[in-house]
Order: C-alpha cells, then sequence, then structure tokens
C-alpha cells in the first residue's frame, strides 16, 4: 500500500479547499442575484427596520 505524506495531503487538502471556496461564492453570488429573489431581498431591507427601532426625531 502507498503511504501519502503529510505535504501530499496537505497540498490537496489546501487546493481542494480554495476550490470549494470559490465554488460556494459562485453560488451565493448567483443566489443574491437571481431575478426570482429580487422581491424577497426587497422586503428584506424594509423588514429590518420597525417602527419601534427607528430613531426618535
Amino acid at each position: 500500500m502507498m503511504e501519502i505524506s503529510h505535504e501530499t495531503l496537505v497540498a490537496i487538502a489546501k487546493s481542494w479547499g480554495l476550490f470549494y471556496f470559490i465554488a460556494m461564492s459562485i453560488g451565493v453570488l448567483i443566489y443574491t442575484f437571481w431575478p426570482r429573489n429580487r422581491k424577497r431581498f426587497a422586503r428584506a431591507k424594509l423588514i429590518v427596520l420597525d417602527k419601534e427601532d427607528r430613531p426618535c426625531s
């Protein structure tokens, strides 16, 4: 059985971790800018501030 060195495992983990991070980032960007989600994000932008949370004028 072939033994894998620690350096090889670290290199594999770093490269696959990078690809995983890039893929997840692209997925989040696609979800964010998908046209069907526009209403959901517009409503969430307004619903964050309730009448009680606004500053006193």
